[in-house]
């Protein structure tokens, strides 16, 4: 059943239209992701389907009344009203008769524990989050959410996941979190020059789509071009119209010129040199930093190196931003010493782009910083580096606020590259960057010639660059791996297990007299024994049957069979279920086995 429908939709607040004719549906049950470059109206299509913005042509349908309930990119609220208070007026808003305890649950679950706190007192990350847990709360046939891993932890965006996936209802969202997109979504809906373009299945095979409809409208653009000149040549021959046979032709031949496809190929270009690098670049010896009664980092030293590739992962509040400002000496460390080379010219990609003026026009902004850049074409003018990071010319006059969220980042990523930095320090720089932009921003960094550090929650940007993690424990312990966000998480779960059957206590004698000679000697039973010489392959199977399922609802996905959905959800869950059961059997089997062979030594 088709829940919402928007026909022929089209919005601008410029001369150049945002959205054109666009159409889109979305069926009951449905999990859709919206991508496109910032600035392209990705958030205005959301607001025009959440009915909280109106279209300046086309219409919205909604079927039987259904409910709706949409988080957008950066909720309203109180400063003054508490935690609690503003969930409620946010219920209150949405429509819902959720009781209080319910939210309350579901904000502790996005980490959010201080319910009394002011509004006005907690980060920007933690207010969206507020009003994420009310949205999740209400039993909504569909849910609109823009951007909501934005400023989330790695354990509250697999929380996150897990709980998308397994929603009932619809569900319509932005995110430029790759593997979330990957995970959750079955449609992926891209907006491009205006238009919108429809991808039944993940992001992987929108990658693979897109690539092959841009093949294939290439290739009827060659055709159409072919063909024009052989007509161009026919008229130009002095081809008589008196004929009906001549009119056709002469028809066919406007038709083709009026047809060409215009393909924009336009592509972010990020590049501006770098500054020489010396051998010394940063040393951090000792460090420690706390804030009152909380311990941030504890006794932390690092070298950084020439091509390091650092990520840095951990809660929220738990010390990251606070590292990378020491480094930059935007604060200072309780104790111990952070050493600059004399050679390093550092580039701070803050968190908030503090940088930027709202009133200040977008060209000013760039002059500022330098109008005269070198880059590997030669050196160029403060307006054609905005031209090469997408702001067209008649993008430059306008001022900063007007600028989308995403706009406003690119704009602060193009001034910290303009200032030729050789280390670069990254907080969050994955926030409201599109994918298009990112893709474009690993590769810059693949060949950039210096150290690399950045503080994401983005698990592919993390996967795809980073060749070492600082992981923040808590407490103040930081723990240095090897590899990105994936090898990490990997480790961590090999050493907690190892740690579980390592320090697991053996059951005490019944009687300490009884001589260790006369203790009941541990064996397998007979159906144990056999148990545990096939669970590694029986385990091995139910992840086999759980990724064939996954491809089943992959190829479901743009079907109208729910019940065919709903089966293939079930068997799923029911899989996991018996997955979770096995692998606490696995572990159960492996201690007894140690215990026997340790027994038997």
């Amino acid at each position: 059943m088709i829940l919402v429908n928007a026909d022929n939709i089209s919005k601008s607040y410029t001369e150049k239209p945002l959205l054109t004719g666009v159409n889109l549906s979305i069926h009951e049950g449905e999990k859709v992701g919206l991508i496109g470059v910032n600035g392209t109206g990705k958030s205005t299509l959301l607001r025009i389907i959440a009915g909280a913005e109106e279209p300046d042509s086309g219409k919205v349908t909604y079927t039987n009344n259904i409910k709706k309930a949409y988080l957008p990119q950066n909720p309203d609220y109180e400063g003054k009203l508490t935690v609690s208070e503003q969930a409620a007026r946010y219920l209150e808003m949405l429509g819902g008769n959720t009781p209080d305890y319910i939210c309350r649950s579901m904000m502790t679950k996005l980490g959010i524990n201080d319910f009394d706190a002011q509004m006005g007192t907690l980060s920007g990350g933690q207010r969206k989050r507020v009003a994420l847990a009310a949205v999740l709360c209400v039993e909504a046939d569909l849910i609109i959410l823009d951007e909501p891993t934005n400023h989330m932890d790695n354990g509250v965006i697999d929380w996150l996941e897990d709980y998308l996936t397994s929603y009932k209802g619809a569900v319509f969202m932005i995110t430029h979190d790759r593997y979330f997109l990957d995970r959750v979504t079955r449609r992926i809906v891209e907006i491009d020059n205006g238009s919108l373009y429809s991808y039944e299945g993940n992001y992987d095979y929108y990658l693979e789509a897109k690539a092959a409809r841009e093949e294939s409208a290439l290739a009827s653009e060659r055709k159409r071009a072919t063909l024009y000149k052989k007509e161009l040549a026919w008229i130009r021959r002095g081809a008589r119209a008196r004929s009906t046979k001549a009119k056709s032709h002469i028809e066919r031949f406007e038709e083709l010129r009026d047809s060409k496809l215009i393909i924009d190929k336009t592509e972010m270009n990020m590049d501006a040199a770098s500054s020489r690098l010396g051998k010394k670049i940063i040393e951090i010896e000792n460090v420690s930093k706390s804030y009152e009664d909380r311990k941030l980092i504890d006794d932390f030293s690092y070298t950084v190196l020439r091509n390091d590739r650092i990520g840095i992962i951990g809660d929220n509040g738990s010390g990251k931003s606070t590292l990378l400002k020491m480094i930059v000496g935007q604060i200072k460390p309780d104790s111990g010493t952070i050493t600059i080379g004399e050679t390093v010219k550092i580039g701070y990609f803050s968190q908030e782009s503090e940088d930027l003026d709202p009133d200040q026009r977008v060209i000013k902004y760039a002059e500022g910083i330098s109008d005269n850049v070198k880059t590997s074409d030669g050196y160029m003018s403060a307006s054609q580096m905005l031209e090469r990071f997408l702001f067209p010319s008649i993008k430059h006059s306008v001022r900063i606020g007007q600028l989308s969220g995403g706009e406003k980042r690119r704009l602060s990523l193009l001034g910290v590259l303009m200032q030729a930095p050789n280390v670069l320090i990254f907080d969050e720089p994955t926030n409201d960057l599109d994918i298009s932009t990112l893709t474009v921003l690993e590769d810059y960094l693949d060949s950039f010639a210096g150290a690399v550090i950045i503080v994401s929650h983005d698990r592919y940007f993390l996967d795809r660059l980073c060749v070492r993690t600082f992981s923040f424990e808590g407490n103040g312990v930081i723990r240095m791996y090897n590899g990105g966000y994936t090898d990490t998480m990997k480790m961590k779960e090999y050493e907690e297990l190892k740690k579980e059957l390592e320090e697991k206590p053996a059951k005490k004698a019944e009687k300490k007299s009884v001589k260790r000679e006369h203790q009941k000697k541990l064996k397998f039973t007979y159906m144990e024994q056999k148990e545990y010489e096939t669970i590694d392959d029986d385990i091995a199977e139910l992840e086999e049957k759980i990724a064939d399922v996954d491809r089943q609802l992959a190829a479901e996905s743009g079907t109208s069979d729910y019940k065919k959905l709903q089966e293939l959800t079930d068997e799923r869950s029911a899989l996991n279920r018996e997955l979770d059961e096995k692998t606490d059997r696995w572990v159960y089997l492996n201690e007894l086995a140690e215990k026997i062979e340790q027994q038997r030594g």
